[in-house]
């Protein structure tokens, strides 16, 4: 991997897709919309709220009580109407996650002369997708100062004085989007989770908020260029200590927002968490049936990888439901407003890293490469190949269980679900013994002809484990729909295919160890690929893993998702 390869994929607008586009960012329909066919609920009512003057909030939800959560009436106004310009009102939280009780600080910068703050919890009832909890009185606006750019490593923070404090009393653990309403009608998200106390029977959510950050273009720059759209300018430390870019929560409403409506519509036992929570404790999925890695979740510390390993080899079910996980190696640092609040990634710069020097297996870059390779295909299954692509999706076992009640026969195909990166399964990459391939797609990147597979596979525990092989996957949940922006050309056929089979998966991995409760995966590896790879890359063992492939894109271009 070269400087120039890496900056021809590593474009910093964090947004978009080749082809289909996936410059929209709002992701606002419904799961399964077309299927679902659910009125929309009516705007739930709110008491007054202590510890913040004219705040508003809703009474009684019990932190655990998620079953009697779903059961309130929603919120349909929860989404913007309105961003303005990029300095119209923003804002950012000094804790990625919160328990359920535990306050917050919010920091925000408004052109306007006050602000509101709306705190909305994503879920489905009844088709509304949100429901408000707690929304402050007026609070008076400010400018900030501008962005603090940190000199050698680029890392920019903003730095502001705190805003007002939240309080989360009666909040319920989920996905949250705080929404700010400035006096000049202009508005914006700040996302938050906040996390369950505990993940026992549980299929959990992890939220990539690593990953969020690493695309985040606030300030300038990213893990993927700087002010001039240069790779070799970009930040190689990233700060939570900033809003996000856009509308304040692209990540989280393109690859996740779709996959919580979806989970919490089917009832299941769920409990939330993020990617750093897993970092900073090894027993956070404790006992969990499943931990669902959602549609980009590229960033991991070795500590979350070796906590997730550990959970599936305790028998908890593993879904990546997007392409390209587990990816990049990252340190997490402290921030000025507390712990774990910087993203530490070097990549082709790791030597740079003044850590490295002390710690040589501990570098900042892909972990599949050396020094400390560990290719991410040993936990996913699936190793990440390239961008961009857009090619349909095409089954190869038909009668796979995933596929119970799709109707989809081998060979079948939904259009545009492969993109605009994805994985397939390399044998010549660390990859379980008994692999079972489900859905095999021809596709064309960058002019070479390969793969992307959806693979299954069973360790000794029990657990399954169940890898899309697309990072189109969660969006292919909301396919058809028309909500708010574009869905590369999906259609409703697509999205009532996608949404079946992740209840089955859904379904089966919130009943424990799949292994005990469905058909184990039939090997067909060898079958599948049985001389070459898909990108014509030798199988013979020990033979060395092959590159991803990577089309040069300006990096001020709004064209790739990763």
């Amino acid at each position: 991997m070269d400087d120039g390869a890496e900056h021809g994929r590593d474009r910093a607008a964090g947004g978009g897709s080749a082809g289909g586009g996936l410059d929209r960012r709002h992701f606002l329909g419904a799961a399964a919309a077309g299927a679902a066919g659910v009125a929309v609920g009516s705007t739930a009512g709110c008491d007054t709220t202590a510890g913040n003057p004219g705040a508003t909030g809703t009474p009684g939800a019990g932190p655990s009580d998620l079953a009697a959560e779903r059961r309130r009436p929603g919120s349909p106004d929860w989404r913007i109407r309105s961003t303005g310009p990029p300095d119209a009102v923003e804002g950012y939280t000094d804790r990625a996650s919160v328990r359920p009780g535990e306050g917050f600080g919010l920091y925000v910068s408004t052109t306007a002369p006050g602000f509101r703050v709306s705190a909305y919890r994503v879920g489905w009832y009844g088709g509304a997708e949100a429901r408000l909890v707690w929304r402050s009185g007026r609070i008076a606006g400010r400018a900030q100062r501008h962005p603090h750019v940190l000199p050698g490593i680029r890392s920019v923070r903003a730095d502001w004085p705190r805003t007002l404090a939240v309080p989360t009393d009666g909040w319920p653990p989920g996905a949250y989007l705080l929404r700010l309403d400035a006096d000049h009608g202009h508005q914006r998200y700040v996302p938050l989770v906040v996390r369950s106390a505990t993940t026992a029977g549980r299929t959990v959510l992890m939220h990539a908020v690593a990953t969020w950050q690493a695309y985040n273009r606030w300030g300038g720059y990213n893990l993927y260029a700087g002010q001039d759209g240069g790779y070799g300018t970009r930040s190689l430390e990233v700060s939570f200590d900033r809003p996000y870019d856009a509308d304040g929560a692209e990540k989280f409403l393109v690859y996740e927002r779709a996959v919580v409506v979806l989970a919490e519509r089917l009832g299941l036992p769920l409990a939330y968490t993020t990617g750093l929570d897993v970092h900073r404790d090894p027993s956070a999925l404790r006992g969990a049936t499943a931990v669902l890695s959602l549609g980009h979740d590229e960033y991991w510390t070795p500590q979350q990888r070796r906590h997730v390993t550990l959970a599936r080899d305790a028998g908890t079910n593993l879904a990546f439901l997007g392409a390209n996980a587990c990816f990049r190696r990252v340190r997490l640092e402290p921030g000025p407003s507390g712990a774990v609040r910087t993203v530490v990634c070097y990549k082709t710069a790791y030597r740079d890293d003044p850590y490295f020097a002390a710690h040589r297996d501990q570098p900042t870059h892909d972990f599949r490469q050396p020094p400390a390779a560990a290719p991410e295909s040993s936990l996913t299954g699936v190793f990440y190949e390239g961008y961009p692509t857009d090619a349909p999706y095409v089954v190869h076992n038909a009668d796979h269980w995933l596929f119970a009640g799709t109707g989809a026969r081998r060979g079948d195909s939904f259009e545009h679900l492969v993109g605009v990166e994805y994985d397939r399964v390399t044998p010549d990459a660390p990859t379980p013994s008994a692999l079972e391939i489900i859905a095999h797609s021809p596709l064309v990147c960058a002019g070479r002809s390969s793969h992307s597979d959806s693979a299954y596979y069973t360790v000794p525990s029990g657990a399954g484990v169940f890898s899309s092989g697309t990072m189109r996957w969660v969006e292919g949940l909301m396919a058809g729909s028309r909500a708010d922006g574009r869905d590369h050309g999906m259609d409703a056929r697509t999205g009532a295919f996608v949404t079946r089979t992740t209840e089955n998966l859904l379904r089966a991995f919130a009943e424990g160890p799949a292994a005990r409760t469905r058909p184990g995966p039939r090997s067909n590896v060898r079958s599948v690929y049985p001389v070459q790879g898909a990108s014509g890359v030798s199988t013979r063992p020990g033979a060395p893993a092959p590159s991803r492939t990577r089309t040069p894109r300006p990096a001020s271009g709004r064209g790739g998702s990763v």
